[in-house]
This record gives C-alpha cells, sequence and structure tokens, in this order.
C-alpha cells in the first residue's frame, strides 16, 4: 500500500469542513489530497465554476500526471460547474463528502467523470 493511500484511509471519519486543511478541526476535498499528500494547499479558491482547466493546472504545477493508481490524485467533475478531488485507494475512493459531514471511502470506481490523475506520491 503506498504512504498516500495510507494516509487518505487514515483520515476516513474525519468531520467535513469547507476550506478545512486541518483533520483536528475538518476537511474538504482539497484538504484532505493536501493531508494525504503532505502538500500544500490552496485557500480563497472557489472551483463552482468548473473551470477545470484552471484546477488542471494548479494540480499539474504541484503533482506529475499519472495514472489510475492507488495513490492517485483523481479530479472529477461532481455536477454541473462543480468539481471535487479524491484519493484512489486499491478498492475505491476516499473523498470529503459534503452531504455526509465526513472523509468516508467509496468502493470501486467513482461515480462522477474523472477529469485527470495526478501522481499522489513524488
Amino acid at each position: 500500500m503506498s504512504a498516500v493511500e495510507a494516509a487518505a484511509r487514515a483520515l476516513v471519519g474525519t468531520r467535513f469542513r469547507l476550506h478545512g486543511r486541518d483533520p483536528a478541526h475538518g476537511l474538504d476535498c482539497v484538504g484532505l489530497v493536501a493531508a494525504a499528500t503532505g502538500r500544500g494547499a490552496p485557500t480563497g479558491y472557489g472551483w463552482r465554476s468548473g473551470d477545470a482547466g484552471r484546477v488542471a493546472a494548479l494540480l499539474d504545477a504541484a503533482f506529475a500526471r499519472g495514472g489510475d493508481a492507488p495513490g492517485a490524485v483523481l479530479l472529477l467533475r461532481a455536477g454541473p460547474g462543480q468539481l471535487h478531488l479524491a484519493i484512489r485507494v486499491s478498492d475505491g475512493i476516499v473523498h470529503a463528502d459534503a452531504g455526509l459531514r465526513r472523509v468516508v471511502w467509496r468502493s470501486g470506481v467513482p461515480p462522477w467523470p474523472v477529469l485527470g490523475y495526478w501522481k499522489g506520491e513524488g
């Protein structure tokens, strides 16, 4: 198991908090990726614009492009004009679920279109 996958799994159950960057206080999807990968995360962003190119450029600046493998960072289109991040694990994804108000594990393939993959490690 990769270090990023292990870190993401350890965060399952963490409270959801919009713009959250500290697991002790809560995480959103950006905070989850930052905590699992050990990288910094932007603040004051607006992802509901749906500008996947802008978000992909931010991810390109922090991570190398990769494939669908455990530990990968996924950029997803969660709805019209709404982007989302998740971490790929061997049997599904880990993501910050605003509706369930916590970080969750979801089995199988993501329920949303995948717009890109980045290597969470390296």
